[in-house]
C-alpha cells in the first residue's frame, strides 16, 4: 500500500477517533459536579449527611403534600392523574430542590371502567318480573366529597358486562373450599347469584371459583365483623370514627394477574404483541359487583335455608343463612331472585411512570430504586398519597443537598411514581419488562412505600431476608412517634416479634406477596425488595386493612382526624425509608446480610422434614439432597461474611465491588422461570404462591399437596421430584454465587 494512503488512513482514523470522543463526551448525560470528597472510591456512608436528612424531613411539609395530592380523585389515566404527573416532574426538575433529571415513560395499557351512562345496580326481582327493590351501589355524601362528578362509581374492574339473574346464595369468602362446602350440603349452585365477603382469597378468585360451580353472578361486600370490629351503625362509623360507614364500597381490580393484561412479558408499547382482548386470561368469567354492607344486610339477613357455619357468621346483626332464595316471612317474596346489572367496558389508555434520577458519584451503574404508585380509586389520601407525600419530602431534602453540592450518593438513586397500580401493578410491571436486562444487571435493591401510614402505632416492614439487617440498623437510630422515647425498633418489637436462633428476640418481618409494586421486582427480576409502612396495633382491632380502603371516604380529613393527626407517623416512615435509602446507596459495603437467608432456608427445610418427610419416604423420595444444599448455602454465606470482615481492615475497591456484586446477585440465584409455569411472572422458588398447607418451599409444598392421594408412579409424584430438584438446584446455585469469585 502506498505510504500516502497509509498516512491518509491514519489521519482519517485519528480524526474519527477524536470526533467519537467529542460526541461521546457530549452524548453522556452529565450530573452536577460532585463534591470533592465523594469522588473517592472508598466513599462510605456519611453519618453527618444521614443526620442532616433525618432532621430536615418535615412533618408539616408531608401534610401539605398530602393535602395537595388528595384534594381531587385521580384514578389512573384521568385528567387529575396527568396533573400529578406534571406536579412530580415540576418538583423533580426544580432548580433548588430537584434531582439530576426527571422523565416520563408512557405505556398503552388495558383498563376497565364502568359506563358513565348506565350505572351498575343490583335488583331484587319478584316472581312476575317486577323490580321489588333496586340497590344503586354508591356511597352516601357524608362529608361533601363523595358526590363529586369525578368520583368513579363502585365497580369490579375487569369484570365483564352482563345482567345475570338467579336465586341468591351466601358463599362466605368465595374460596374453592367454600363452594365445595355448599355443594356438599346439597345446595344447587348452578344458575345462582353468590353473595361473598372480602377476605380469604383475592377479588377475582371469588368470581373464578364461583363460575366453576355454575354460579352466574357474584356480589362482594365488606363485612363489619372483618373491618369495623363489628361496629355497623352510622354513629359508630365514619365520620364519627375511623370505621367504614354502611354505604362504603371497596373498589378494586378483579384481574388474577398483574401487569398490563394484554402484553404479558412485553412492555405495553403500540408495537408490542397483544393478546386478544376478548379472550384474555385472568379476568372474571362472570359479572361481579361490590356493594356496601348496608345493602348486603338487606339481602343476607333475608336469606332462606340452613344457618351458615359459625366461622361464616359476621357483624350484620342477624343469623347468616346459606339460601338459596329468601325467607317466606322476610322483606322479599320467597321466590324472588337477584339480578346483577354490570355495564363495564375495556378501554386502551395511556398511563405514565415518572422517574427522577440522582447519578452516583462512584458506582453510577448500580441502582437503588425507591417507588410508590400515584393513581387511586378516588381521593386516595391513604392509598397511595400517604406514600407519595413521603416520597416527595424525601426527594426535596435529597434534592436540596444535591443542588447545594454538599452530597452525591455513591450509587445512583431512582425515584419512581408508578402509574395504574390499582388495576394490577401495571406501571411497575411494564417498567421491569422494558428494562429487564439492565435492571437485573444493575439494581441493588427496591424500596416500596405504597401506603405509608395505615395507623400510628408501630412500623410494619416486609421484605426478603437480606434487607432485614439494614431496616433494623435504620430503625434503631430513629425515635418513634409519641411520648414513649423508644426507638422505632424498640417500639416495633413491642407489637410484633419472634425468637431467632441467631439474634434472639427481634421484630417480625413480613414476607412479600403481590400486594404492591415490589411484586415484579422480587418475583420476576429477583431483586432484594422491601415494603415499609406504619400501622395499627393488631391486638386492639381485627380490621384486615384500614376501614375506608378503596372507598370515597379515604380523604385528607380522614387521615388528619383518625390516622395521624400530627403527621409524625408519616415523618417516621420518611426517616426510616430515607435512612434505608442512604445506607443502600452510600455504604461502601452493601448492607445486605445474606446470612439471614440461612435462617429462612433452615426453617423451610425443617418444615419439609416434619410436615412432608414421612409422606415422601413412603414414595421413596429422599430429602438428603435438600439437607446438603442448605448446608452448602450456610457454609458459603458464612464464608462470604468472613471475607467481608477481612476486607474491612484493608478495603481494596475492586475486591469490595466483587463482594458487593455477590450480595446483589444472590436473590437472582433463586430464580427459575420453569418452576411455576402456571403462574405468570413468578420465578423466585422461595416466594411463589403456596397452596399446600406446609410452610416450606412453595413448589414442593404445592406438588405434595396435589400428589398425596395418587400412586407413586403418577405424574403428580413426578412433579414432586421435579420441584425438589428445582429447589436443590436453586440453593446450590445460590451457594455458588457466594463462594469466592475465582472459584468455579
Amino acid at each position: 500500500m502506498h505510504w500516502t494512503k497509509i498516512v491518509g488512513l491514519v489521519v482519517g482514523a485519528a480524526a474519527l477517533l477524536g470526533l467519537g470522543i467529542i460526541l461521546g463526551h457530549f452524548a453522556i448525560p452529565k450530573a452536577a459536579d460532585p463534591p470533592a470528597s465523594s469522588t473517592s472510591d472508598s466513599q462510605d456512608l456519611d453519618l453527618e449527611i444521614l443526620d442532616t436528612v433525618m432532621k430536615q424531613l418535615d412533618a408539616s411539609r408531608i401534610r401539605e403534600n398530602l393535602r395537595e395530592l388528595s384534594k381531587e380523585p385521580h384514578v389512573a389515566s384521568s385528567p387529575r392523574d396527568e396533573d400529578l404527573v406534571q406536579l412530580l416532574l415540576d418538583r423533580w426538575r426544580d432548580k433548588d430542590t430537584g434531582l439530576d433529571s426527571a422523565q416520563t415513560y408512557e405505556y398503552e395499557v388495558l383498563l376497565s371502567f364502568p359506563s358513565p351512562e348506565k350505572r351498575n345496580s343490583v335488583e331484587v326481582v319478584g316472581p312476575n318480573g317486577t323490580i321489588l327493590h333496586s340497590f344503586q351501589p354508591g356511597e352516601k355524601n357524608l362529608t361533601g366529597e363523595q358526590a363529586r362528578p369525578d368520583v368513579v362509581q363502585p365497580y369490579a374492574a375487569y369484570a365483564p358486562s352482563g345482567t345475570p339473574q338467579g336465586l341468591l346464595i351466601y358463599a362466605n369468602q368465595g374460596s374453592e373450599e367454600d363452594f365445595n362446602r355448599l355443594q356438599a350440603q346439597g345446595i344447587k349452585l348452578e344458575g345462582t347469584i353468590a353473595l361473598t365477603r372480602y377476605g380469604g382469597v383475592g377479588r377475582g378468585a371469588k368470581a373464578i371459583n364461583a363460575a366453576k360451580h355454575g354460579v352466574i353472578g357474584v356480589l362482594v361486600y365488606t363485612d363489619p365483623g372483618d373491618i369495623n370490629d363489628g361496629k355497623s351503625l352510622p354513629n359508630e362509623t365514619f365520620p364519627n370514627s375511623w370505621g367504614l360507614p354502611p354505604s362504603g364500597v371497596e373498589r378494586g381490580s378483579y384481574d388474577e394477574y398483574f401487569g398490563d393484561p394484554l402484553t404479558p412479558y412485553f412492555p405495553a408499547h403500540p408495537s408490542s404483541f397483544r393478546l386478544d382482548q376478548n379472550n384474555t386470561p385472568g379476568f372474571p368469567p362472570i359479572p361481579a359487583q361490590p356493594i356496601g354492607f348496608e345493602d348486603a344486610k338487606d339481602l343476607l339477613c333475608n336469606l332462606n335455608g340452613t344457618s351458615a357455619p359459625q366461622s361464616w357468621q359476621g357483624g350484620l346483626g342477624c343469623d347468616y343463612k346459606l339460601g338459596p332464595g329468601f325467607q317466606p316471612a322476610g322483606s322479599f317474596p320467597e321466590n324472588s331472585q337477584v339480578k346483577v346489572n354490570v355495564y363495564n367496558s375495556l378501554v386502551l389508555r395511556n398511563s405514565s411512570n415518572v422517574l427522577g434520577i440522582i447519578h452516583g458519584a462512584v458506582e453510577p451503574d448500580r441502582y437503588v430504586i425507591y417507588g410508590n404508585h400515584r393513581d387511586s380509586w378516588v381521593h386516595g389520601a391513604v392509598d397511595p398519597s400517604s406514600g407519595t407525600s413521603v416520597l416527595l419530602e424525601i426527594s426535596r431534602v435529597l434534592g436540596t443537598l444535591l443542588k447545594k453540592g454538599t452530597w452525591r450518593p455513591r450509587r445512583s438513586i431512582i425515584l419512581a411514581s408508578w402509574g395504574a397500580e390499582e388495576f394490577g401493578l401495571i406501571g411497575s410491571t411494564e417498567f421491569t419488562e422494558e428494562f429487564l436486562n439492565k435492571l437485573q444487571a444493575r439494581t441493588v435493591a427496591y424500596i416500596n412505600v405504597d401506603i405509608s401510614v395505615f395507623a400510628n402505632d408501630t412500623l410494619r416492614a416486609q421484605g426478603t431476608p437480606p434487607v432485614q439487617s439494614v431496616i433494623f440498623s435504620a430503625t434503631k437510630e430513629i425515635k418513634a412517634p409519641g411520648p414513649s422515647g423508644l426507638s422505632i425498633y424498640d417500639n416495633w418489637i413491642r407489637y410484633t416479634n419472634r425468637s431467632s436462633p441467631v439474634y434472639s428476640w427481634i421484630p417480625s418481618m413480613g414476607t412479600l406477596g403481590a400486594g404492591s409494586d415490589y411484586a415484579p421486582f422480587i418475583h420476576f427480576l429477583g431483586i432484594s425488595s422491601m415494603d415499609l409502612a406504619y400501622t395499627y396495633d393488631r391486638s386492639k382491632t381485627s380490621a384486615r386493612i384500614y376501614p375506608t380502603y378503596h372507598t370515597a371516604f379515604d380523604t385528607f380529613d380522614y387521615v388528619e382526624k383518625f390516622l395521624d393527626p400530627d403527621f409524625t407517623s408519616h415523618q417516621a416512615v420518611a426517616r426510616t425509608a430515607g435512612s434505608v435509602l442512604l445506607r443502600l446507596s452510600d455504604s461502601f459495603f452493601l448492607p445486605l446480610n445474606v446470612s439471614d437467608y440461612s435462617e429462612t432456608l433452615r426453617g423451610f427445610l425443617q418444615a419439609a422434614q416434619q410436615g412432608l418427610g414421612a409422606l415422601l419416604q413412603q414414595h421413596r423420595i429422599s430429602l438428603e439432597p435438600l439437607v446438603t444444599a442448605v448446608d452448602k448455602f450456610e457454609a458459603a454465606a458464612a464464608g462470604l461474611l468472613r471475607r467481608i470482615s477481612a476486607l474491612q481492615n484493608s478495603p481494596d475497591p475492586l475486591q469490595v465491588r466483587m463482594v458487593n456484586d455477590q450480595l446483589m446477585f444472590l436473590e437472582r440465584a433463586f430464580l427459575n422461570p420453569r418452576a411455576f409455569p402456571e403462574e405468570r411472572y413468578y420465578s423466585h422458588v422461595l416466594w411463589a404462591p403456596r397452596t399446600g398447607s406446609i410452610a416450606t418451599f412453595p413448589g414442593l409444598a404445592n406438588a405434595c399437596s396435589k400428589a398425596q392421594d395418587t400412586n407413586s408412579g403418577s405424574e403428580a409424584w413426578a412433579e414432586v421430584k421435579r420441584q425438589l430438584s428445582i429447589v436443590v438446584m436453586a440453593l446450590e446455585g445460590a451457594a455458588a454465587t457466594l463462594t469466592p469469585v475465582a472459584d468455579l
